[in-house]
């Protein structure tokens, strides 16, 4: 008889494979309690929770961390738009080059982040653009545009173009035909793109290196504090905060994408 479980060492296997993964970012919370502040003992002479009001009580955390944000939100914002006009032209239209044009959209996620960091950074310098909090959502936006396009390409392809043919002949015009017919059917492609895009934005490091001039994202702020070994802790402490931020926003992407493969009007 067949049965869907599956085998003992295929389990062992990707338990082990999930804990090779993991295990470091345990260690970062493991290490975010621990008494010594300057180097990394295993196991930890002991455990406290003074670091997380040392960190609290730090300005220089709380000014990266809310630049992070800032830079994070609004290269979201740029991204939802440009990456759903993109979407819907290249699914819902026909013209010469419109391959090409996906391919070009897509590639700054495949390039290297160096590439990328030094081509933007040239072009700032090209173009006498002071490095700013400007030329970090520049940057960031490069790549979320493609995590919100893939998302809405995807999402636009499944669903039925006679719908919007409908809406048209009800008598409904362009902006009602969104709201109510293509928005509903987008919309969790769109918040589900828009949450990966501000994940990759909050904990990049390479492209804002080559964009923020003396400004400290959250991420190089950890950079910068990992070569200084004092109160290392706080650097976990951050870490800590690093990885729920970006966590959550995945986690509710994986949720609100799940069982979204029908759509209305698909294959109609």
């Amino acid at each position: 008889m067949h049965s869907d479980r599956a085998p003992l060492g295929l389990k062992i296997a990707a338990a082990a494979g999930l804990l090779f993964m993991h295990l470091p970012i345990l260690l970062i919370f493991v290490y975010a309690f621990t008494t010594e502040d300057k180097s990394y003992q295993w196991p930890p002479p002991g455990y406290t929770l003074k670091w997380f009001g040392v960190t609290w009580a730090r300005p220089d955390v709380w000014e990266a961390l809310s630049l992070s944000l800032r830079v994070a939100a609004i290269s979201t914002l740029i991204a939802l738009v440009l990456g759903t006009l993109c979407a819907a032209a290249v699914a819902r239209t026909r013209f010469f080059g419109r391959e090409t044009i996906s391919l070009l959209v897509i590639l700054p996620i495949a390039l290297p982040g160096i590439i990328t960091g030094i081509s933007l950074r040239s072009a700032f310098n090209l173009g006498d653009i002071p490095f700013s909090f400007w030329t970090i959502v520049l940057g960031h936006a490069t790549f979320c545009v493609v995590v919100v396009y893939n998302n809405a390409v995807a999402r636009f392809r499944r669903t039925s173009g006679s719908l919007v043919e409908a809406s048209m002949d009800l008598g409904a015009n362009a902006f009602q035909t969104f709201r109510f017919v293509i928005l509903p059917n987008i919309a969790t492609a769109l918040l589900a793109g828009g949450m990966l895009a501000f994940a990759l934005s909050f904990d990049e490091v390479i492209v804002t290196t080559f964009t923020a001039g003396q400004q400290q994202t959250l991420p190089i702020w950890m950079l910068e504090e990992l070569v200084r070994p004092r109160q290392r802790p706080v650097t976990n402490v951050v870490a800590m905060v690093v990885v729920l931020v970006t966590f959550l926003p995945i986690l509710g992407a994986y949720y609100l994408t799940r069982g979204t493969e029908s759509v209305a009007g698909q294959g109609k």
